[in-house]
């Protein structure tokens, strides 16, 4: 059973911008699945590292990092339809200027003499 052109246009029409992009570019469904599933674990990752990760032993480390594996199996199925990666890669800028303002301060209060 294969599907007709307007479904897809239709299907197309109701993606988010980032997973739709992905579909067009990518030569087969099957790829742009796993290269979806592959920037939402790999935007997690960065957004759990930069916003919450603590130093732990290698076996929670391991642990953490696969339960979000398994977490981002449900946000990729979110992410066809809603705008998951886009969000990511939002709260994953918003980390980054928070760290380098806070590194700044650091550095700063570091430099002055204390009166």
């Amino acid at each position: 059973m294969s599907a007709s052109v307007g479904d897809t246009e239709f299907v197309f029409g109701k993606m988010s911008g980032i997973a739709r992009f992905i579909y067009e570019v990518m030569p087969s469904y099957t790829a742009a699945g796993y290269v979806l599933f592959a920037l939402v674990f790999l935007m997690s990752a960065i957004v759990y590292k930069l916003g919450f990760a603590r130093k732990l032993r290698p076996l929670q480390t391991f642990f953490i990092y696969a339960f979000l594996f398994i977490g981002c199996l449900i946000l990729t199925f979110l992410g066809f339809f809603l705008p998951i990666v886009e969000a990511l890669v939002v709260a994953a800028l918003i980390l980054i200027i928070y760290r380098v303002r806070r590194m700044n301060e650091y550095k700063e209060k570091k430099e002055d003499p204390i009166i």
